[in-house]
């Protein structure tokens, strides 16, 4: 994949990744983080090409282009390489290269062992998913590709809990036990998860919504709930339950007294 700015190769090289090639407008010449950065991968293998002016503008995908680019080697992780995670960020269909690169960034925040990329969503090794994950690429085993209906089904064997996220319905995102096998399954930016995907989760979680806003971005729901957990997990689980083990709604919003194992019903998620 290509890896643009000298700090995003500098977190590859530390993560261990192999670096192939790099590429070095004239300008980087004189910048000292550049040749920091390109002595580091050059002494690791690494071929170095110096750019002709202008040639950098016209390769690169950004308007204003740092003076590196560099190929970096990537191995995705398979499924099976998940099923012993404690947690799993599992994006459907989520078609914009930024809200992919920020969830694996948040996921990287959050603790999440894995990120899951099912059929249909975005490739994570785009340019602008690699910068929106700001590096927490290489520090996140990524899955890339399944269909999802057989990675939720293969996580709920595994034991993983399978929870989506519905605007209204669901149990109140603070109420529920994060601190069990969580795999969070997030759908479209437009249409959230189809119907197919939403009946066959096991959870609905809410997000109480003050405001008139419809829907949260499918980024900042898997922020939301990616940091519950993580509060949760660190202070040793602050989610209720009923004596039945089920969560426990306890939000004063309006709409949000309801029961506790809502579904997913596919129209309207949050995850936008």
């Amino acid at each position: 994949m290509v890896v643009e700015g000298a700090e995003l190769l500098s977190v590859a090289l530390d993560a261990g990744a192999p670096i192939e090639s790099l590429y070095v407008a004239p300008e980087g010449r004189s910048n000292p983080t550049v040749i920091e950065v390109m002595e580091r991968a050059f002494t690791r293998g690494a071929r170095v090409f110096d750019l002709a002016p202008g040639v950098m503008e016209r390769i690169a995908d950004t308007v204003s282009p740092q003076p590196l680019l560099a190929v970096v080697g990537f191995a995705p992780a398979g499924l099976e390489d998940v099923k012993d995670a404690s947690m799993v960020l599992v994006c459907v269909d989520v078609r914009d290269p930024g809200n992919v690169g920020t969830m694996i960034r948040t996921a990287d925040a959050a603790g999440v062992d894995a990120v899951v990329c099912c059929d249909g969503t975005v490739d994570p090794t785009n340019p602008k998913s690699v910068r929106a994950s700001a590096g927490s690429l290489f520090h996140v085993p990524v899955v890339i590709g399944g269909e999802a209906g057989t990675v939720v089904r293969a996580l709920q064997g595994w034991g993983f809990t399978t929870v989506g996220t519905v605007v209204r319905g669901g149990v109140d995102y603070t109420a529920f036990d994060w601190s069990r096998r969580v795999a969070m399954v997030f759908g479209n930016e437009a249409s959230g998860l189809g119907g197919a995907v939403a009946d066959g989760l096991e959870v609905g979680v809410s997000v109480p919504m003050a405001g008139r806003a419809e829907s949260l971005n499918v980024s900042v729901s898997a922020a939301v709930l990616c940091f519950e957990a993580l509060r949760q997990r660190r202070d040793g689980g602050a989610g209720r339950s009923n004596a039945a083990g089920e969560a426990v709604p306890r939000s004063t919003m309006p709409g949000m007294d309801v029961a506790p194992t809502a579904h997913p019903d596919g129209t309207g998620t949050s995850s936008r």
